[in-house]
């Protein structure tokens, strides 16, 4: 277990109001990996934001140099937490952003495949679950940087299109609904695009 995690976890979960020594835990205990090793170094970079993604508490905390930025509120899966492909579930571990698509974008832009589509999605803010799971505003897409966590095979987040993005479902933000992403409020999500770059760290725990 990489126990560098445990200063950074156990201060976010602490700002949260829920942190026990237990809690702070990486969820799966983190192999040191050529992946994990790789990026330690940026995690403790002074002036480099990052984000971690709290499944227990519904929310995404940006940090930088240890100290908690901001917190948003945000909807993972309805599934749990899991990495298998075909599953809906929201991978846990390491990431970081691999691709930031819809700067300039209105809000409430309807993408697919990653682009826009010109279509205004309507926001719906009763806790309401439609048919249509559309991404809306900005994409942030993650990848993977734990082999055999959530990289490679049939476990791989970047190639399940795992993304953080706006949704027209601001209803049930705060509360997992998604089909594997982490959800966000529009305006929240051009906020958070706006802090970060492609390479961003973020960890998802439970």
């Amino acid at each position: 277990m990489r126990t560098w995690f445990l200063p950074l976890l156990m201060g976010v979960l602490s700002m949260a109001g829920f942190a026990t020594a237990h809690d702070a835990l990486p969820p799966q205990g983190l192999k040191a990996s050529n992946a994990v090793r790789a990026v330690e170094a940026q995690w403790q970079r002074a002036g480099q934001p990052y984000v971690v993604v709290s499944i227990a508490t519904q929310r995404l905390y940006l940090m930088q140099d240890g100290r908690l930025l901001k917190t948003y509120p945000v909807s993972t899966s309805a599934f749990g937490p899991g990495a298998q492909e075909g599953s809906n579930q929201t991978p846990l571990g390491l990431h970081r952003i691999r691709a930031m698509i819809g700067a300039g974008e209105p809000l409430g832009m309807v993408f697919k495949s990653r682009k826009p589509t010109g279509r205004i999605a309507e926001i719906i803010k009763e806790p309401i679950d439609v048919p249509e799971d559309a991404v809306t505003t900005r994409i942030m897409w993650l990848e993977g940087l734990e082999p055999g966590v959530n990289q490679g095979g049939r476990v791989d987040s970047y190639k399940r299109y795992i993304y953080i993005h706006g949704t027209p479902e601001e209803g049930l933000i705060g509360r997992p609904a998604s089909h594997g992403c982490v959800r966000m409020y529009n305006a929240d999500v051009i906020d958070l695009f706006d802090r970060l770059s492609e390479g961003t760290l973020v960890y998802i725990t439970n």
